[in-house]
């Protein structure tokens, strides 16, 4: 799949931004990554609200082959084929995907790492254990001798 492909295939689905990513493209909208195009397929973000759908048209999940084991990417799953010829239900399987992502999104709460913290609370301990530094008086300034004007 090429980008023009995929601009076209969009289209009624509204702006995408698609970018290189892997062996393919990242899609999204609104900031929100919902869709991969991979060698494999098209493959949209999916959560446990629209897993059934994927599952009924008999699609699998994203999945790679490592050296060892077959990764299984439960996110993704890929598109069925007999959307490519239907626009308008393309855009609604894309709209589900965004909504998916969106909510994946909402999920993610910003992770501090205990490390993090710790070296956090360790500045703060030092900082309230500080002695108060000294003031210094301030010194009295001495006046430079003024130059006398020669008239």
């Amino acid at each position: 799949m090429d980008r023009d492909f995929l601009i076209d295939l969009f289209a009624d689905f509204g702006p995408v931004t698609i970018r290189r990513m892997f062996s393919g493209f990242g899609i999204s909208a609104d900031g929100t990554n919902f869709a991969l195009a991979l060698r494999a397929g098209l493959y949209f973000r999916a959560d446990e609200t629209t897993i059934p759908q994927f599952e009924a048209e008999g699609s699998q999940p994203f999945s790679y082959q490592t050296r060892t084991k077959t990764v299984t990417v439960n996110s993704y799953w890929q598109l069925p084929a007999r959307l490519f010829d239907d626009s308008e239900e393309l855009s609604d399987w894309a709209r589900a995907a965004l909504a998916a992502a969106q909510r994946a999104a909402l999920r993610k709460r910003p992770r501090v790492r205990k490390a993090a913290k710790k070296t956090v609370a360790k500045a703060a301990k030092k900082v309230a254990a500080r002695k108060p530094v000294a003031k210094k008086k301030p010194t009295a300034k001495k006046k430079a001798p003024r130059k006398k004007s020669s008239s």
